[in-house]
């Protein structure tokens, strides 16, 4: 089945209300040209000029609009420990991505983390959640280092 929708181009932030959404992990969200199923059902061609890490609350631009990138549930584990700057810093050091919270961190389900984290004092709970991590020096995850300025035609803006 040919897809309905075609993406050649991807902003982090939406402008207008959305034509469609997909929920996507963490992984499914680094992608340069797929076939994504949307909510509705309909299939859209991601096609995009380079491998790109789409962020939750980003859109995919259509002829028809703007897709609305979604993270989607996925299993984590909730780590939380009277030190959490010292366990970030070693989830850090072995480039796990993490998502930070005030009062915990998630990553992605590893036995092998998972062991070294509860050696030094964390608590580690497996969670279904969706996955946000911070981006980095590499750029995935979040990202927040990016110009806003564009091109929206006669209503030009920055954000």
């Amino acid at each position: 089945m040919a897809p309905e929708l075609i993406a050649q181009d991807y902003h982090s932030h939406a402008h207008a209300s959305p034509t469609g959404r997909v929920a996507l992990t963490y992984e499914d969200r680094f992608l340069r040209r797929k076939v994504l199923t949307l909510e509705d059902g309909r299939r859209l061609l991601v096609d995009l000029p380079k491998t790109t890490s789409l962020d939750h609350g980003g859109v995919l631009l259509t002829e028809q609009g703007e897709i609305a990138i979604e993270a989607k549930s996925e299993p984590l584990l909730e780590v939380t420990g009277p030190d959490l700057h010292r366990l970030a810093w070693h989830i850090g050091n072995r480039h796990t991505p993490c998502q930070i919270e005030r009062d915990r961190l998630l990553i992605q389900r590893d036995h092998v983390i998972r062991d070294m984290l509860a050696r030094i004092g964390a608590t580690v709970a497996e969670v279904e959640e969706p996955f946000t991590p911070e981006g980095g020096a590499y750029g995935h995850g979040r990202t927040h280092g990016h110009d806003h300025s564009h091109s929206h035609g006669p209503h030009d803006h920055e954000h």
